[in-house]
């Protein structure tokens, strides 16, 4: 994988790049959606491409690794031939769908014994196998595992847990570097950044990965409920220290005005499941703010979802419809609204990188973080 900017914006730490992989080039800043089963929920893979433009996708080890399983995915040869994808794929380690399990797993130094949330039967993940895990699924950018800690978070608990994801970084690293992989096109290895929001810890966390000379860097551990400016200011001191030359990944980020701040603190890639989990529930994004389609103002609202939107389903059907559709229960309307959003985030970070190219991305992106944020 390489990684070359193009473009840099004169009032912020914004960039816009390339990230050349085996299955394609990605221009950055790019948005990920979020296919965690091997699927983007409600779309199919050519609406991935068209009209959603994605780049990449994202899937998670966890999950796959559950299901189907990594003989399934191993017969099949690989994530992409299973799903039918073409493009880049990204996996999660599955280090934050374990600590989202609370009660079900115990971490140790060796790794992490859980419970699986479909059966309770019981599995084990070690930095290792994890390795070996993201080579069976064949993802072109794999996630080191990594503990996610909680917030608010103690400090001890927090260095404790930083440490340790560091010793694990380095066994990632060595079973990384010592096995190939199994379809014919190269993987890359990404450490993440942890730390919680103590500035000494992101500090040192940032630091310890950037040593590691590895060919993309991700910052993990926010989004899980601090304050925003809290994650910004972790996110600016982070960037600040990890390569510039390298690209930056802020991961499971976030609503459009995080998306839009973190492109100006430098970050490269994002990825969340807000806008598709928040699709299925009627929360529609667009650039003049945040529609709820199920309240009543839009029963008779007979304009277009988004006449702006590069969907075509949000230009030709209505308000109304798509309001009609949620309150029925029909699965169209889960397709519609997830179209919708996805098509806006991509478009979102290719405006942004269309106007660090122009030399104005500053003072657009401030009235856009405006805009985006209020509800309509």
């Amino acid at each position: 994988m390489t990684f070359n900017i193009q473009h840099k914006d004169p009032e912020s730490s914004a960039r816009a790049g390339t990230i050349t992989t085996d299955h394609g080039v990605i221009q950055t800043p790019i948005f990920m959606p979020v296919g965690t089963q091997g699927t983007v929920k409600a779309v199919h893979q050519q609406e991935l491409k068209d009209p959603i433009q994605a780049q990449i996708i994202l899937g998670n080890t966890y999950h796959l690794y559950l299901r189907p399983g990594t003989d399934i995915l191993q017969k099949a040869g690989g994530l992409h031939q299973f799903i039918h994808w073409d493009r880049p794929i990204l996996t999660d380690s599955g280090g934050y769908q374990v600590y989202s399990l609370k009660g079900m797993r115990k971490i140790t130094e060796e790794g992490v014994k859980f419970q699986s949330h479909i059966d309770g039967s019981k599995h084990f993940f070690s930095p290792e196998s994890v390795m070996d895990i993201q080579r069976i699924i064949g993802a072109d950018i794999m996630m080191a595992f990594d503990e996610c800690t909680s917030y608010p978070c103690e400090y001890r608990y927090a260095k404790k847990s930083m440490e340790m994801t560091h010793r694990w970084l380095l066994r990632c690293i060595q079973r990384f570097d010592e096995t190939t992989p199994l379809y014919g096109y190269s993987q890359t290895l990404s450490p993440i950044v942890q730390g919680s929001t103590f500035k000494d810890l992101r500090e040192a966390s940032a630091h310890f990965v950037a040593e590691q000379n590895r060919e993309m860097n991700a910052i993990g551990g926010l989004s899980v409920g601090e304050p925003h400016e809290d994650m910004y200011t972790m996110t600016e001191l982070v960037c600040g220290i990890l390569p510039k030359d390298k690209p930056r990944y802020l991961m499971g980020v976030g609503l459009p005005e995080n998306i839009l701040e973190g492109i100006a603190l430098g970050i490269d890639m994002f990825d969340c499941v807000l806008p598709s989990r928040n699709a299925r529930h009627g929360l529609l994004y667009t650039k003049h703010g945040v529609i709820n389609i199920k309240n009543a103002k839009w029963q008779d609202d007979f304009s277009p979802i988004d006449a702006e939107s590069t969907a075509l389903t949000s230009q030709v059907h209505t308000k109304a419809y798509l309001r009609h559709l949620f309150k029925v229960e029909e699965l169209l309307a889960a397709q519609i609204a997830t179209i919708h959003n996805l098509s806006f985030f991509l478009w979102l970070v290719t405006e942004s990188r269309n106007k660090i190219i122009e030399g104005n991305f500053a003072s657009w992106k401030k009235e856009m973080v405006k805009s985006v944020s209020q509800r309509l």
